[in-house]
């Protein structure tokens, strides 16, 4: 295979904080080049550096044999580079079309609809890309966004495809179909740098992989000469061992009750119907599904953000009589949100502002009520929370936007821990996170839930939903299929419950 990609002693600099130091990385024809890393080791900043974001502070690009100055994003798409960002860069008020010709016609205002419709079609049916070009973005599942944005790139004429955290928002079955793509993509040609935490895909879609620690480049190895464990070895730098959680079978008294809620019944999978539950000091509560079950409006209703049509949630014995976010929070309900970016956290506002952003009319970081802030406290407090959580940031007083998804959860686990509550609802907790971070996240819920806290856990992860609940609840089309014990597990009845059976 000819070489595409290389990029030789890249560094980038952040003042004096080095976000990428002297990385290597060669990218072949028709490879798929994996990128791992802990968060925080600068995979997503090297990417930005490649479709030209940032101007790297020292090194050089190579893309096709020849010394390339990637000066914009533009002038990386001109070069044939695409990238499918972690977040989403689309217009959610337009259509899929759209996005897909945004910016391509320059200055002209003429636009020949029905030629390119049938240049998109012909790319989106070679490369089996399932996309509504006339659906609106905001109408649109995750996995079609991801298959529009892939679509976006490729109708630009990549022919390198960035893909940043493809799967930290799929379904298993999007996952599956996301693979399928990366390999007509690998058939065609092209070459993809995959970004990703998640071993078993790593070994599944990988020619190669780069690893990245502490911004550096560590190595490159052949996907078929290392093991999974080897992997996660060197990206930590050292040996890596997973923690494993005895189960709890006999839970303390009832903090929090949900009793014949339901919300939007009619529909299947964005509603609930009839759902009861029961959380207890002391013990974890999975909730197993597929994706969009009910998942998010259950967090909504436990959380009061949303106001049940019919049926009650309990607290501490007592019916709540206010559906609201402060309400509960009083009530001693701290939540991870699905979202870190848009639910858990302001990303304008520095780490330490997100800290303690729960906590602003306590006489320890304000004085009046919140009306004046007392900043040293606050500074205290942040840099004692990143000592404890590991928050990998140059200061406590960046943005909270800049931080890696990894060190983003960290600070809304720590600001969500340190208050008082007696019940924790985490959504998809290690979702984008790598096998450091999760099991740190493992373990903190694990200690919660020693210290008597009752947790609700929603994740689409099974294995992750099996590892630490004590107890199991399954919904199905906003059902409640069955509840089962989370100590040797009966797997079989639970996929069955999930797939409706």
């Amino acid at each position: 295979m000819a070489e595409l990609l290389r990029m030789e002693h890249v560094s980038k600099c952040f003042g004096t904080f080095f976000a990428n130091k002297d990385v290597n990385l060669c990218v072949q024809e028709g490879e798929v080049h994996t990128l791992l890393g802990e968060n925080g080791a600068g995979k997503s900043t090297l990417m930005n550096v490649l479709v030209g974001l940032y101007q790297p502070t020292g090194g050089k690009i190579f893309y096709r044999g020849k010394e390339a100055k990637i000066a914009s994003p533009r002038a990386a798409v001109e070069m044939g580079i695409g990238m499918v960002h972690q977040h989403f860069m689309l217009i959610d008020a337009m259509t899929g079309f759209e996005n897909i010709v945004l910016g391509t016609k320059g200055k002209s205002a003429l636009l020949d609809r029905a030629g390119d419709e049938a240049k998109i079609r012909e790319i989106a049916e070679r490369y089996g890309l399932e996309v509504d070009l006339n659906s609106r973005v905001s109408e649109m599942s995750i996995g079609m966004q991801q298959r529009v944005e892939i679509l976006k790139a490729l109708y630009r004429g990549a022919d390198l495809l960035i893909l940043d955290e493809p799967t930290a928002v799929l379904t298993d079955l999007e996952v599956e179909g996301l693979f399928k793509i990366i390999d007509s993509l690998k058939a065609e040609g092209k070459s993809v740098i995959f970004i990703s935490h998640k071993m078993r895909e790593v070994m599944h879609v990988s020619d190669k992989v780069t690893i990245l620690r502490a911004g550096e480049s560590v190595t490159t190895l052949d996907a078929d000469k290392v093991t999974a464990q080897q992997l996660a070895d060197l990206m930590i730098g050292h040996e890596f061992h997973e923690s494993h959680y005895e189960k709890v079978t006999e839970a303390g008294e009832e903090v929090l009750s949900l009793e014949h809620i339901s919300l939007n019944p009619h529909l299947k999978h964005g509603g609930l119907s009839d759902v009861s539950l029961t959380l207890h000091r002391g013990e974890i509560l999975g909730v197993a599904g597929i994706d969009g079950n009910g998942q998010s409006q259950l967090a909504q209703v436990i959380t009061g953000l949303a106001t049940p049509d019919s049926g009650e949630v309990r607290i501490g014995g007592e019916g709540v009589a206010f559906y609201s976010a402060r309400s509960f929070i009083d009530e001693g309900v701290a939540d991870v949100p699905e979202d870190r970016n848009t639910m858990g956290l302001v990303g304008d506002m520095s780490i330490a502002e997100n800290l303690v952003l729960k906590q602003t009319d306590s006489p320890r970081f304000s004085s009046a009520h919140g009306a004046w802030l007392k900043n040293a406290a606050i500074h205290e407090f942040a840099e004692a929370m990143r000592e404890k959580n590991d928050i990998r940031c140059s200061s406590v007083d960046q943005s909270a936007g800049s931080l890696s998804g990894g060190n983003q959860q960290k600070v809304i686990l720590a600001r969500e821990l340190e208050g008082s509550h007696s019940a924790l609802v985490a959504v998809y907790p290690t979702r984008g996170l790598d096998v450091g971070a999760t099991n740190f996240v493992h373990d903190a819920m694990i200690k919660e839930r020693d210290n008597g806290c009752a947790i609700l856990l929603i994740s689409a992860d099974f294995d992750e939903v099996l590892k630490l609940s004590d107890r199991i609840v399954v919904l199905f089309e906003g059902k409640v299929m069955g509840t089962y014990p989370g100590k040797d597990a009966p797997v079989k009845e639970i996929s069955l419950a999930m797939a409706g059976k």
